[in-house]
């Protein structure tokens, strides 16, 4: 969200960003095409996205707080294909105080 209801927004400090990059390990990739092959979710895929969401998402509030931010707004998540079998996760969003 882009406001916090029924919290004012005091100052912005700006962008906060956070963002890992992630490759796939060859055993997970072997037997995720094995299960690709036969249909059904490709949960080693799922955790790895799930990890490296988290991890983007706690360098982006590190850098906020070290701007002096107690809350993010608007936050989006991006992703991107760095090289075969590599991606990035980048979460960002509005370093804000609130009170």
């Amino acid at each position: 969200t882009d406001q916090i209801p029924s919290v004012q927004i005091l100052e912005h400090y700006g962008l906060a960003s956070g963002s890992t990059v992630r490759s796939k390990d060859f055993v997970r990739d072997f037997l995720s095409t094995i299960k690709n092959a036969v249909g059904g979710e490709l949960t080693a895929y799922t955790d790895l996205l799930e990890e490296a969401r988290e991890e983007a998402t706690q360098r982006m509030i590190t850098q906020a707080r070290s701007m002096g931010a107690n809350a993010v707004v608007g936050i989006r998540f991006a992703t991107s294909s760095i090289a075969q079998g590599a991606a990035e996760i980048y979460v960002y969003g509005t370093a804000v105080k609130v009170g």
